[in-house]
């Protein structure tokens, strides 16, 4: 197959732009692939070794001669097969955008026996870690036939300043079972020219990096910079991140064992609110920029009275504030249930902190000692009114936990699919779920913005339903609301897919 215009099989089917990666080209800086057709359709593709390396041989995938797939009927994805971003539309509507469906080819780009595969992990932990790596491992193994993985020790700077790790299926078999990840972990430590001088000077030819966004722009930099070289190296991302601020899919792996497991929080917060009069049991969960984990976790607990997260604002004093549903609702039911996300309220506390740490993320006051003593201070000293609250902070218990069930499942799932993809010569990419079909994302999608809850969808407005608290939202702030840009097809932003539940700037 020379240079493959990707393999789009269909008449009315055109490669309109100009960033296309054309052989040669290795010292232009590299531009979306787009793919049109007929009817508005739109395919946002992926970068291929074969755009910059002319004349790639190509092999039969060993899948077909693997006797656990023998039985599937039409395991290999069709060359034309796509997925849709979106799946609601009007009988009028164009194609809209869509994405390279995963999956495995007939035709591989790498001879397992020529293979020589790292995985890294990078930044925060996440429930979820060690699974993908053991199925990366066992999936190249034991699909594929390939026996040569390492694993690189400490994130990013493990590239050029530790020691790599052997990598089996045998060294991987029950590491899902424990949380954490086997291979360490670092915040920063991005020098491209090292990390590629690294995987250049040890023979590696595929490259799988797992981590958030700012770990996913940092493999973006590394694609491209591998790309200009000309290397034969495909470059695969794995988004992770507990918060689920990665856009375009419907979740990234970890965020329902994390919401499950504040369940535990708020349930203790629940029985000390309840055992006390005017009891309050306030809980702090992480979510720096996006509170999803706090909405779904007060969605799916029911004993939350108030949910306070970072893209709604919300006042403490005053007609319509928070200090005056608290003394509502403690006058009502004699107790109270708050949960907070990490980033929520950031500007009431004081001026932004000016650090950061070493992903580029700015530091955090803590916003749960802080409105825990405000809370004290309001109603003992002016409504003279006896309060007993307790603070729970369960981030880091809920970080170090293994995964849940439908995350492993679905760790399983985007390993799969990242092995499938680099084999079949695909590099540029992350893969994840979009309306429930996995597929191949552009580094540039899935850095270009962060996922965040829209608090004018009706999600937000069930949750409000459900706590009956205020919106704590002025006209200026809905106004601000209505006037962003409609948000990505996603599990917690888009109704249409509520029922398919579900590292800031580049790692410098």
């Amino acid at each position: 197959m020379g240079s493959l215009d990707h393999s789009f099989k269909k008449t009315g089917l055109n490669i309109i732009s100009s960033g296309c990666l054309k052989e040669g080209s290795r010292g232009e800086a590299p531009k979306q692939k787009i793919v049109t057709g007929e009817a508005g359709y739109v395919l946002e593709d992926v970068p291929h070794l074969s755009d910059y390396i002319p004349n790639l041989p190509t092999y039969p995938n060993p899948l077909q001669d693997h006797p656990s797939y023998s039985v599937v009927k039409q395991y290999f994805v069709d060359v034309d097969d796509a997925v849709a971003q979106k799946v609601v539309v009007h009988k009028n509507s164009p194609g809209g955008t869509h994405f390279r469906r995963a999956g495995a080819r007939q035709k591989v780009y790498f001879e397992p026996d020529d293979v020589y595969a790292c995985i890294v992990t990078c930044g925060g932990l996440c429930p979820g870690l060690n699974t993908v790596i053991r199925e990366i491992v066992c999936g190249l193994y034991n699909m594929y036939g390939v026996t040569r993985v390492m694993g690189i020790d400490g994130g990013y700077r493990g590239f050029y300043s530790k020691n790599t790790i052997p990598l089996t299926p045998k060294v991987v078999n029950n590491i899902h079972k424990r949380g954490g990840t086997i291979l360490g972990t670092s915040r920063g430590g991005h020098v491209t020219k090292k990390i590629v001088d690294s995987i250049q000077d040890r023979g590696i030819n595929q490259v799988y990096i797992i981590g958030g966004d700012g770990t996913q722009r940092g493999a973006a930099v590394i694609f491209e910079e591998i790309r200009r070289r000309g290397l034969n190296v495909a470059v695969v991302g794995i988004p992770k991140t507990i918060d689920n601020d990665i856009p375009v899919i419907d979740r990234s792996f970890g965020f329902d064992s994390a919401v499950e497991e504040a369940q535990r929080a708020i349930s203790a917060a629940h029985v000390e609110a309840t055992s006390f009069e005017n009891g309050i049991g306030l809980v702090k969960l992480m979510g720096r920029d996006s509170g999803f984990i706090a909405m779904y976790a007060t969605l799916a607990s029911r004993d939350v009275d108030c949910c306070l997260i970072p893209e709604s604002p919300f006042y403490l004093e005053g007609r319509g504030g928070l200090f005056e549903y608290i003394e509502h609702r403690l006058k009502e039911n004699g107790h109270m249930v708050i949960v907070i996300a990490e980033g929520a309220g950031q500007e009431l506390v004081s001026e932004s902190l000016k650090s950061t740490d070493a992903s580029g993320n700015k530091l955090l006051h803590d916003v749960g000692l802080w409105i825990s003593e405000k809370i004290k201070e309001h109603f003992s000293k002016q409504k003279k009114m006896v309060i007993n609250l307790k603070y729970i902070d369960p981030t880091y218990m809920i970080r170090a936990i293994a995964s849940n069930a439908s995350d492993n499942v679905y760790c399983t799932l985007l390993a799969q699919n990242a092995v499938h993809g680099a084999m079949a010569g695909y590099t540029g990419f992350t893969v994840g779920p979009v309306n429930s079909r996995h597929a191949y994302i552009p580094f540039n999608r899935i850095i270009e913005k962060q996922n965040k809850v829209v608090i004018t969808d009706r999600m937000w407005a069930r949750l409000l339903a459900s706590t009956n608290q205020p919106s704590f939202l002025r006209t200026r702030d809905i106004i601000k609301a209505n006037k962003e840009e409609e948000p990505p097809t996603q599990l917690a932003n888009d109704s249409t897919t509520d029922d398919n539940l579900m590292e800031k700037q580049i790692l410098r």
